[in-house]
């Protein structure tokens, strides 16, 4: 069986962002391990316009050709890891529309959180939570916060603490077993259908 494939989706496209350091900490980290692939996801190199498919999304009608794109793109993957900025005490609006895009390929699959903000992000991370579940995704219990105060120089530097590591560690050790997991339900589900 060939190792799980996770992708780490930075969910900000805002000019002078700083998720994508974020999420390149993430990709650093997680690479050491030998028990599943990780891939860096730009939903800025998607450029999904604000929602524009006619049919909702739950029925797989893509009409869209940057709709299709990220559905195959999304569907290449067997769980996530959400790289989300807290902006309004909630996640970011290129990444609530880069979920709401497509439906079934996202289904079945794992998560894991990864959030940072004034408050570390945790607000968008609940509000992360809430959303994933009306996707069928399920989210690990570890999140890692990152305070733009405390793990970033000038708000801008990423310069996160060493225990972040530590509990980027146990949010990979919980993420990776369900999403293998899921995977076979997925399967049962995908044969059901048939």
């Amino acid at each position: 069986m060939t190792a799980v494939k996770i992708g780490i989706i930075i969910g900000s496209t805002r000019p002078g962002r700083v998720g994508d350091q974020v999420a390149k900490w993430v990709l650093e980290q997680a690479s050491a391990r030998t028990d599943a692939e990780f891939e860096l996801v730009d939903l800025a190199d998607f450029a999904l316009p604000h929602l524009d498919e006619a049919i909702p999304p739950s029925l797989g009608q893509y009409a869209q050709a940057h709709t299709k794109a990220w559905a195959e793109k999304v569907d290449s993957f067997d769980g996530y890891i959400f790289v989300t900025p807290e902006y309004n005490h909630s996640t970011s609006g290129a990444l609530k529309n880069a979920l709401d895009f497509v439906y079934g390929e996202w289904n079945n699959k794992a998560a894991g959180l990864v959030s940072y903000g004034a408050a570390g992000g945790t607000r968008a991370a609940e509000h992360l939570r809430l959303i994933l579940g009306e996707l069928q995704v399920a989210d690990v219990r570890q999140q890692v916060s990152f305070s733009l105060m405390t793990d970033f120089e000038a708000y801008t530097k990423f310069t996160p603490a060493p225990y972040h590591a530590g509990m980027l560690a146990t949010q990979l050790d919980q993420l990776v077993p369900w999403t293998l997991a899921l995977r076979d339900v997925r399967s049962t589900a995908l044969a059901q259908a048939a």
